[in-house]
This record gives C-alpha cells, sequence and structure tokens, in this order.
C-alpha cells in the first residue's frame, strides 16, 4: 500500500525501517517535526529513538514541533530521557512534568514567532525534519495529513528529512491543504488572503528529494483527546457569549454572519462553538487553528460554510466521524501551515473573532493561560496570544471556579501574565459576561467583581478592591502584598471559600 503512495518512482528505493530511519538522528541534534495537537505527528521514528535509549544509548535531541502532539512523540521521548529542550507548546502529562522537574529546558512562544524564529536561525541549526504524509507526489512533493504546522518550514531548512507515510490515514484529505510560504524580510510580500476561504498555494508541501533518507511507513492512528461533555456551565457560558455577539450585530457593530470566529483547544473552547448551532446565526466561517468536533456540528448543520486551520483535532469519535466523511468535510475545510493560520496580519485583516481559554484572570482584566501559582507550567500559550491582541474582538472563557468550587478562577492578581488588560476585551464564566471595552481600571474591576465571579468569592474580591481604593493611588490599586497572599489562599484547597 505505501508503494501507491509514493509517486516518485526513485524515492521507493529509499523505504526503510523506523528503527534504520531513527538511526539518521544522533546525539545533540534538533529535530523539527510535524504535528498540531495531537494530530498529524510522526509516530515510529520517534518510537524506535525512545527504544535505542531506553537500551543505554545516550541520546539527548531538541525538538520543535507546530504544537503539541500525541505520546508517541512527547510522552515516550519524555519518558526515556531523549527529549531535553522543546519548542513551542505541549501538552503531554509526561513532557509537562519533566519541564516543571527541570529536566527538559522548555521556551513557551506565540506560534506565530516559532516558524520565524527557526527561518532566522535563533533557535539554531535544523538538522532533521521528520514529518508524517499521506503520499509523495511525482515531483517529491509532501502531502501532509491530519495538520500541517511548521512542515513546509522544517522541510525548507532541515539538513535531511524523513517522511512517514501513515497508510492509517484516508487519501481524501489529500486537496485538502493550501502551502503557502512566506520569505523573510527585505523579501517579505503581503499573504493574499483577503477571505477566510481564498487558497493561495499549493496542496503539498515542497520538498527537495535528494533531501529525503528515509521514507518509514506506519499505520498508527492519531491518538487524539476525548473532548468533555457540553455541561451546564459551559452551556451558560456559551449563552453568554451568543447573546453579546446579538447585541453587536444590533448595534451595527458586526455583520448578521458575524466575522470569521477563531476558537481556541480543549472541552470549554469545543463547548462554546458548540453553542452557536441553536443560535440564528448562519453563514459562519472560521479562521482558526484547531477544526474540533463542534465545528463539524455546524459544517453539517450548515452553519459553518468554511473553516480555516492548520490541523484537524477532534475526539475519537469525531476522528471516526471524520474519517466516515471525508469527502463532506474536504468541501468545508482548508489546512494551512501554522505561520498563516496563527499569521497576524491575516487575523487583524478579517477581523476575526478570537474566543480563547483562561486558566484564571484577574479583577483588572490581565489573563493567565500558562501557569498555575506562577511558576508550574501547564500547556503553553499556544495562538492565544497572536489572536488575542489582532482580533477584532478577544474574548477569554472559564469557569468561575474549580476543584469542586474550591478555587477561584477569578482572583485580585494572577501569578503570571500571558495577555495583558491592553489585549484583552471581553471575559466570560458561567456567571456572566464583562465587556471591557472604553473601561479603565477600576470600571473593569467592578464589572468582572459583579458580572464574573463566582458568589462565594465576589464578597472578598469587593472587599479587597475597596481596601485598595483607600490608597494613594487609584488608576489600578492594589494591595500588593495582600493581592499575592489571597492569590496564594484563593488556590488553596477552599481557605478563601464563603461557606
Amino acid at each position: 500500500m505505501i508503494m501507491d503512495r509514493i509517486r516518485r518512482e526513485d524515492l521507493k528505493s529509499k523505504i526503510k525501517t523506523a528503527d534504520e530511519a531513527s538511526m539518521f538522528i544522533k546525539d545533540g541534534m534538533t529535530i523539527a517535526t510535524s504535528g498540531f495537537t495531537p494530530s498529524g505527528y510522526p509516530k515510529a521514528v520517534p518510537l524506535a529513538l525512545a527504544k535505542r535509549a531506553e537500551g543505554g544509548e545516550k541520546l539527548n535531541i531538541t525538538v520543535i514541533t507546530g504544537a503539541s502532539v500525541g505520546d508517541e512523540l512527547d510522552g515516550a521521548l519524555s519518558r526515556a530521557g531523549v527529549m531535553t529542550r522543546r519548542y513551542p507548546y505541549q501538552t503531554n502529562k509526561a513532557s509537562r512534568n519533566a519541564i516543571n522537574e527541570g529536566k527538559i529546558m522548555y521556551q513557551d512562544m506565540h506560534l506565530s514567532h516559532a516558524v520565524q524564529f527557526m527561518n532566522y536561525g535563533f533557535l539554531g541549526k535544523i538538522d532533521v525534519a521528520l514529518v508524517e504524509a499521506l503520499a509523495i507526489t511525482e515531483e517529491g512533493g509532501i502531502i501532509p495529513t491530519t495538520s500541517v504546522g511548521i512542515s513546509p518550514q522544517a522541510i525548507e531548512n532541515a539538513d535531511v528529512v524523513i517522511v512517514e507515510i501513515n497508510t492509517s490515514q484516508p487519501m481524501g484529505l489529500e486537496g485538502m491543504h493550501d502551502i503557502y510560504i512566506t520569505e523573510n524580510p527585505p523579501n517579505r510580500k503581503p499573504i493574499p488572503i483577503l477571505n477566510t476561504g481564498d487558497r493561495i498555494g499549493t496542496p503539498y508541501m515542497p520538498c527537495d528529494p535528494e533531501k529525503i533518507v528515509a521514507i518509514v511507513e506506519c499505520d498508527i492512528k492519531d491518538k487524539v483527546r476525548p473532548l468533555g461533555p457540553i455541561d451546564e456551565d459551559s452551556k451558560k457560558i456559551s449563552g453568554h457569549i451568543i447573546e453579546f455577539l446579538e447585541h453587536e450585530v444590533k448595534m451595527g457593530r458586526l455583520p448578521k454572519n458575524l466575522l470569521p470566529l477563531q476558537s481556541g483547544v480543549g472541552s470549554v473552547a469545543n463547548a462554546v462553538l458548540g453553542g452557536l448551532l441553536d443560535s440564528k446565526f448562519e453563514n459562519l466561517t472560521c479562521y482558526t487553528e484547531v477544526i474540533q468536533d463542534s465545528m463539524f456540528d455546524l459544517i453539517d448543520a450548515g452553519k459553518v460554510i468554511v473553516a480555516s486551520g492548520t490541523s484537524l483535532t477532534p475526539s475519537e469519535e469525531g476522528l471516526k466521524r471524520l474519517y466516515a466523511n471525508i469527502d463532506h468535510y474536504a468541501k468545508h475545510c482548508i489546512l494551512r501551515p501554522m505561520e498563516i493560520s496563527n499569521n497576524p496580519e491575516v487575523a487583524r485583516r478579517l477581523g476575526v473573532i478570537a474566543m480563547n481559554t483562561a486558566i484564571e484572570f484577574d479583577i483588572y482584566g490581565h489573563v493567565n493561560s500558562t501557569n498555575i501559582m506562577g511558576s508550574r507550567i501547564m500547556n503553553g500559550i499556544g495562538g492565544s496570544g497572536d489572536f488575542t491582541r489582532n482580533a477584532y474582538l478577544s474574548m477569554f472563557t472559564t469557569v468561575s471556579t474549580a476543584k469542586g468550587g474550591d478555587i477561584s478562577s477569578i482572583v485580585p492578581f494572577v501569578s503570571h501574565v500571558d495577555h495583558t488588560e491592553h489585549d484583552v476585551e471581553v471575559v466570560v464564566t458561567e456567571q456572566g459576561l464583562a465587556d471591557l471595552r472604553n473601561t479603565s481600571p477600576t470600571e473593569r474591576a467592578k464589572k468582572i467583581i459583579d458580572n464574573c465571579a463566582h458568589p462565594d468569592y465576589r464578597p472578598i474580591l469587593k472587599d479587597y478592591f475597596q481596601r485598595a481604593m483607600k490608597g494613594k493611588f487609584k488608576h489600578e490599586p492594589h494591595i500588593m502584598d495582600e493581592a499575592l497572599s489571597m492569590h496564594a489562599r484563593f488556590m488553596e484547597k477552599g481557605t478563601m471559600k464563603i461557606k
């Protein structure tokens, strides 16, 4: 079956086992891989690398991906001690633990910056590009699978290329991709996307066939993550957002079919989009990173006419649905390189409505989306910053409490700032929505406490704010030592909850 997917005859001689291909990767190398969320990432060769290390070979490498990848890559290489440096985003438990223990040096980055840093050489020389592919064209072009991520630039920058042809990925994916590669300054040109559905590139990633040193057959499916059910809190958050968007249309600030939607990764983000199914909005478009189950629902209902992203990131059930109806979804979905899907220039031009998820936000609108207690990394900033700063409307959502109500997600002062109050225009919890546009810090505080905080924590936040207002400086008043102390107690189980 792999022979049918290698359309260039002279490349068939480069078919190797995963063990053989892994030998091109040596200690101290930097590899750049395909994958964005647990979609379209290499699987067989990373497992072979881990096996070498488990056999006693010293093997420490730097890994650059599009975003998070599956356990066969991040998990296996972390557990085996192979991966010692990582960029730019991860969600794997083993990787997260190793990062927090100081065993993996990790730089959290805006995803729109990662490719540029790689192109400029800021991340060092790229020794090997390791990419999953659907097929290889007659010219040597590589057709991606369920994600694009950094793959085109990884291939362009690397000394050599290893291709995993994944025969479990359906050929119906071919034609869904739109590969456009930008130039470096001073030769960079405007990206010619004027509408969400514009196609501006090729359906394959250009590659010099001489660079390809190994082609590996793989049949391991994407290890996609389950999405939580759309619970009552998520429905309420979605309802607040829909009501807000309806108001914006009524005020003439949005067209009836809105503007292109961007939504982050995960269950809450999926649920927020899912709420649009029962709304009156139609002929919607999405210019985002990930295409999840709710977007398939919206496509099936005729609500979304085009969804542009860099990966297909469904649940396990959603993946089965995708494969069973691939021709249908291929008519509506476009997969672009991460540099294009997350590009600030395009987000600003299209007027994206950005909806992302926070770990916590404070009473002045600063958002923490990466670190617990300011020092324990969860996943990373991902593309939220790319869209938030450049959106027509930027929103952050979170449930107002965590751990069964024992922890407040709204605090006096976030322990780590990923998105400043300058970029955050709307915050939403199941309690309500706070429109922060055209507000001073103290006005924001009143809105956030009144509209978004859980009733169990609202009196404490009000008391803090009122006492802070008695200080000398009134613009963004804090009792700094107390704010930090209160944050710690807010994060401790139940210590600040009003019984």
